[in-house]
């Protein structure tokens, strides 16, 4: 199965156009907080971008306007019949050792499943706990002007560390730790998140798919092996030693360019024709 579009989601919805997909996080009455269903659907929803060529770009939002996401639902899987809840698929925690360990959102963000399409995120209001997931999987940020972040995990008496793992490379280190240590106690803004570099632009609340679509749309009009391989770069400069990064920034090179992406880009120079840039 390589279309999304050729499924029925649950928890998800899907949409297409012009070499961008959005996919919504569709679970409102509970904040968008992710359950077992949902943490599948998310990775076979990775899964099977990656092979449907013609979208070349990925916004990820949520329905309402109330939160992003709210992490994992604790009424399912924190709440519920342990018997049930405990499955090869969807344990939670350390099995008969402490080297079997299963994190309920191992299998959410788009890098864990793979994806090398860039995918951008419109938080459109809370973003806390198991949304940096998400969010510290995605190429960048755009939020509505009333987002919120915040990780509660510790007020409620858990330790807090997968999701502070994954903003450390998008946030200050003092930030992370007091929006760890703070707890539910204070949330940062939209506004500060944007100071800080977590968040890339902020937006009225109305106008904050047409951003997310606008950048999208002018990142899909580019030779797809060129994008993919930027993204793939990138990603390796952030997680390697800066040695090693360089070292093997020719190979990205060789993967991410070719005839086609050499010819399109130098039809589209020699066409005369100029980008109406936009100053940010």
């Amino acid at each position: 199965m390589s279309d999304p579009a050729d499924r029925q989601w649950e928890t998800l919805t899907y949409e297409e156009r012009d070499g961008v997909a959005t996919v919504t996080l569709a679970r409102p009455d509970v904040y968008n907080a992710f359950n077992r269903t949902m943490q599948r659907e998310l990775h076979q929803m990775w899964r099977a971008l990656r092979l449907h060529d013609p979208v070349r770009c990925v916004v990820l939002t949520a329905a309402g306007d109330k939160a992003f996401c709210t992490g994992i639902d604790r009424a399912e899987q924190m709440e519920g019949d342990a018997a049930d809840l405990d499955t090869d698929d969807h344990r939670i925690g350390f099995g008969s050792t402490p080297f079997h360990f299963d994190d309920p959102g191992d299998m959410i963000g788009p890098k864990s499943a793979d994806l090398w399409k860039p995918v951008i995120a419109a938080v459109n209001g809370m973003a806390c706990g198991g949304a940096f997931y998400l969010l510290g999987e995605v190429e960048f940020i755009i939020a509505a002007e009333h987002a919120t972040f915040f990780d509660p995990h510790v007020t409620y008496g858990m330790c807090a560390a997968f999701e502070p793992i994954h903003m450390l490379d998008r946030l200050p280190f003092g930030e992370v730790m007091r929006m760890s240590l703070m707890g539910s106690h204070e949330r940062m803004s939209a506004a500060r998140a944007c100071q800080m570099g977590l968040v890339s632009e902020v937006v009225p609340a109305e106008d904050l798919a047409a951003a997310a679509h606008r950048c999208a749309a002018a990142i899909a009009s580019a030779p797809a092996v060129a994008v993919e391989g930027t993204v793939r770069a990138i990603w390796a400069g952030r997680e390697l030693p800066r040695s090693q990064a360089l070292a093997s920034a020719w190979a990205f090179i060789g993967l991410g360019t070719n005839e086609d992406s050499i010819r399109e880009g130098q039809a589209a120079f020699s066409s005369g024709k100029r980008i109406e840039w936009r100053l940010r």
